[in-house]
Parts: structure tokens; C-alpha cells; sequence
């Protein structure tokens, strides 16, 4: 019996290379070396969008809360924290002895000044994040108070990431959206120098307030799509620690006995957004859910994990992995179909269509494109895959001129933090340009409980509109893989996927 193409194809993909030319070697002594899948968007935590960029970022940019090993909640900037039984007032107490890297002192009315600036800056892309703060004041020096327009307990995560990254309120002021070209924050390194598509360069902040946990003078970034070549670099010493490990090549440098890995299970999902209701939207593919649902059925998530993946990653179908307690159980995976997508298409009145994908350059998401654009083609979508740029790409879909593309999300701890970002009305990062009333009003009412019950089943009638409407067609969880010089000491990589370097060191 012929094997189905898409057969073939994993065949072809699982035995198929890629050759580089491993980088410039860096400086040796106490510079860290870090090889990153991208280059960075902005380096302003208000208008950065790129997952590369929070690796920068965590190292510039301390943030009001942080999140530990465990998922847990933990202070930063602030060092507690409280409610009011309603959940429309959080309180913050701020650290004292934090200054930003030009001299000027982290408090209250920097605080103050950061969350108004990510609410209300033309191009801020944390807005939709933090909406429910109506207004911030300053109680004294060092305490804070966030009062909401409505309860909204998912509030405090997303202090956790970009939204509470806080900026020098003198630099923001002189800079303006110049920010990111020398961006002045209060973390353990501060910024010396970027050229674009080459490296991003940090030199250590005497003046941190834990500068004591921190071993390394400088950090040197660089964006290497191709796994492949971030991996060689790694193994010619050009790098020290490199991210987003090919899972296909973790066996290898476990047996190489200069190289450790360090993988952790992530908290997002990658998939297929659809444009719904963008400019450059198509129409069988946009109005015609049973299209859509005929797309999904038409995939082979286990395959797309065993030939790429090598089975180290989880098969999704939800915002959110298997693992997390919000995952709907009553709505699993759903095997490939075949037939059943072909009756989806007859359904909907569709023979076939054509369906630009774009796909970000590096050679795991190619492959899964590849493998996707195979399977679908048996039920008549033919799929031509763009390879885009990643920063290129979200610009391109932040405007709605495109039709569908394959990127992930990272996640976030709590889980309206991987819905409402990308698919409220009207959220910055809505790619999909989808609006559903009925998916707001189930998101607003998990967001004003603190009950895991609760919020549990109001996340599963969430799951089950998405699963419906299929903005989003959810392909797969990833682990964050981590390779670095067996010398490199204390390295331990976090849920969130985000490097952080607090107790690293080189060892001698």
C-alpha cells in the first residue's frame, strides 16, 4: 500500500541536517556567551513582544514580582503584598535599597509612573495585560496601591513578566520611544551596546542591590535561528549556554562529556493562529468554522511530536499543556481524521483552498510546517509556507495582512494569561483579530474569583468556545531545553523558559 506523503516526509525530515559556520569567538575571562533562537524586538518592556527579548530583558529590567522553580508567586521589587477582600486593591510594599543604573532611586512614584506608562504609551503592548488597573497611587515613598475597575486576580502574574518590568522614569521621559535604543532599568546588568541582527552586550551593575549573586561582568547575546548552528557554537566554545536545544539532538549532548542539558516543562502552547477578521484574511478559511475544524482533524499532533520532537513534547489541543490543572479532560486530543475533515469540507462547500502560512526561519517550526502542509493537503487545503522573519512575522500579523501563521506562546502562571493576551477583543496581541463576546464574559468572571474550583470550570467552558470557534488550532507543548558548558555551575532553568542568572557561575 503507498505510504501517504506526509509518511514520507517524516522519514525525510528525521534523517535530514544543516550545516553552519560556527560564530566569532567572544572574549574569554568572565563574559557569558548566550546563544538565543531569535534577535530581539525592542529592549522596552512596554513595546517588546518577542519571547528572546524577556531573556534580555530579565537581566536588565528588575520586575515588581517574579515567579519561582515551583510557579510560585515570589517578591522582587516588591517585597509583600496584599489584596482587599474584593480583589480590586492590591497593595505593594517596595523594596528600599533599589536604584535604577543611571542613579535614580526605584520607588513608589517610579512604580506609579511605569504601570500609567505601559497603559497608556501609543505602542505599549501591555495595555490588554494590565487593564483592569483604573488608577495607582502612592501612599508613601516606598508602598504603592493598584486600585481596579473590576476584580482581576490574574493581575499579580502578569507583574511577573514585562508588565512589571520597570523602567527609570528620568530615561523614559528623555528617550521616548527611543527608549529602546539605551534602555536604562535597575537590574543586575545594565545595557552597553546593541547591533542589530548581531549581538546585544550588558556589563554588570555594581550598584544592584544583590550584585554579590551575580559572577559575570558582562553578557553577549546572540540570535541564531538555526538550532544546528547555536549548537555548534556551543560546542566550539563560542557560546556558554545556549536555549531552545533541538530535542533531537539532546541524546548527543548528553554524551558529550564537555556539554549538559538542563530541560524544563513549559507553561504555553505553539500553534496555528487563523486570521478571523484581518484585512488579509481568507474567507473560506476565516467565516467557515467547519473549515477550520477540518484543518485540525486533518493533523497528526503524536507524529508532529515523534518526528520532530522526538516525543520529548506534549500533544496539545488547549492554551494550556496537559500538566496544568486547568486543561479541560473532557475535551483530549482528538486523533487525525481524515474522513471525517473531508465531510468537515464537503459541509462547508469547499473543495479546496490555498492558505499562505507564514513560519518563523528556524528549522523546527519549518518542519512542523512542512509535516502540517502535507497532511492537510489530503483534504484539499493547500498550504504554501512563507518563511518569515519572526519579527517581521508579528509585525506582519499585528496589521492583519496575513491569512495563518505557526508561533507559540510562552505561557504564564495563571491561565488568563494565555487567552486574554491573544484573543479578547481587541487585546495588542489578538493576531487572530477575533472578537467573541461570550469568551469576554467567561474570562471577566474567572478573573474576579481566587477559588481553583471555580476557576477550573470557568476555564473549561472557556476551552470548549475555543475548541469551537478554532482562532487558535492548538498543535503542541514544548519543553524549554537548555545545552551549556559542563563548567557553567547553578544554572537552572524556570518554567516560564526565561535564563536567569542569580548563584551562576563559571567553575575555574
Amino acid at each position: 500500500m503507498k505510504r501517504p506523503l506526509y509518511l514520507a516526509l517524516m522519514a525525510s525530515i528525521a534523517m535530514t541536517g544543516v550545516t553552519a559556520t560556527p560564530a566569532t569567538a567572544q572574549d574569554a575571562g568572565t563574559v557569558l556567551n548566550i546563544g538565543l533562537q531569535d534577535d530581539p524586538d525592542t529592549l522596552d518592556p512596554a513595546t517588546n513582544w518577542s519571547f528572546v527579548g524577556r531573556h534580555v530583558l530579565q537581566q536588565m529590567c528588575d520586575k515588581i514580582v517574579d515567579i519561582n522553580g515551583s510557579n510560585e508567586i515570589v517578591p522582587m521589587l516588591a517585597t509583600d503584598w496584599s489584596w482587599n477582600e474584593e480583589s480590586t486593591q492590591l497593595t505593594l510594599n517596595i523594596r528600599e535599597d533599589a536604584t535604577f543604573h543611571d542613579g535614580t532611586p526605584v520607588n513608589a512614584e517610579a512604580i506609579k509612573y511605569n504601570l500609567e506608562r505601559a497603559l497608556t504609551l501609543e505602542i505599549s503592548r501591555r495595555a490588554s495585560e494590565i487593564s483592569a488597573i483604573d488608577t495607582i497611587e502612592v501612599l508613601d515613598e516606598f508602598t504603592v496601591q493598584i486600585n481596579l475597575s473590576e476584580p482581576s486576580v490574574p493581575l499579580l502574574a502578569a507583574l511577573t513578566d514585562r508588565a512589571g518590568m520597570i523602567i527609570s522614569p528620568a530615561a523614559g521621559e528623555e528617550l521616548g520611544e527611543d527608549f529602546t535604543n539605551a534602555p536604562v532599568c535597575s537590574g543586575p546588568y545594565q545595557f552597553v551596546e546593541r547591533v542589530a541582527q548581531d549581538f546585544i552586550e550588558l556589563e554588570k551593575f555594581e550598584d544592584y542591590y544583590a550584585a554579590d549573586n551575580y559572577s559575570f561582568d558582562r553578557l553577549v547575546f546572540r540570535g541564531m535561528p538555526d538550532s544546528n548552528t547555536r549548537l555548534l557554537n556551543l560546542r566550539s566554545g563560542q557560546f556558554d549556554l545556549i536555549e531552545r536545544l533541538a530535542a533531537t539532538d539532546v541524546s548527543a549532548v548528553n554524551d558529550d562529556p564537555g556539554l549538559d542539558t538542563a530541560p524544563v516543562v513549559g507553561l504555553g502552547y505553539y500553534g496555528v493562529t487563523v486570521n478571523i477578521g484581518g484585512d488579509g484574511a481568507d474567507m473560506d478559511f476565516s467565516e467557515k468554522q467547519a473549515v477550520r475544524e477540518a484543518f485540525s482533524l486533518a493533523i497528526d499532533r503524536e507524529a508532529i511530536n515523534n518526528v520532530v520532537f522526538e516525543g520529548q513534547f506534549a500533544v496539545g489541543n488547549q492554551p494550556f499543556p496537559p500538566t496544568s490543572p486547568y486543561y479541560n479532560q473532557d475535551l483530549p486530543v482528538q486523533g487525525r481524521d481524515v474522513e471525517a475533515a473531508k465531510a468537515l469540507m464537503a459541509e462547508a462547500g469547499v473543495d479546496q483552498i490555498d492558505l499562505e502560512l507564514l513560519v518563523p526561519t528556524d528549522a523546527e517550526r519549518q518542519q512542523v510546517a512542512t509535516l502540517i502542509q502535507s497532511m492537510v493537503a489530503e483534504i484539499g487545503i493547500n498550504v504554501e509556507i512563507r518563511p518569515t522573519e519572526l519579527m517581521t512575522l508579528l509585525d506582519t500579523a499585528r496589521e492583519g495582512n496575513f491569512e495563518a501563521h505557526l508561533v507559540g506562546w510562552s505561557g504564564r502562571v495563571d491561565p488568563d494569561l494565555n487567552i486574554t493576551p491573544m484573543l479578547s477583543c481587541g487585546a495588542a496581541g489578538n493576531d487572530a483579530h477575533y472578537c467573541s463576546e461570550a469568551l469576554d464574559s467567561i474570562l471577566t468572571e474567572a478573573r474576579a474569583v481566587g477559588d481553583l474550583d471555580t476557576r477550573k470550570a470557568q476555564y473549561a467552558d472557556a476551552v470548549e468556545l475555543l475548541l469551537t470557534d478554532l482562532p487558535i488550532v492548538y498543535l503542541y507543548h514544548s519543553q524549554w531545553i537548555f545545552a551549556h558548558d559542563l563548567a557553567l555551575e547553578g544554572f537552572d532553568p524556570f518554567p516560564d523558559g526565561i535564563i536567569r542568572l542569580g548563584g551562576v557561575s563559571m567553575a575555574e
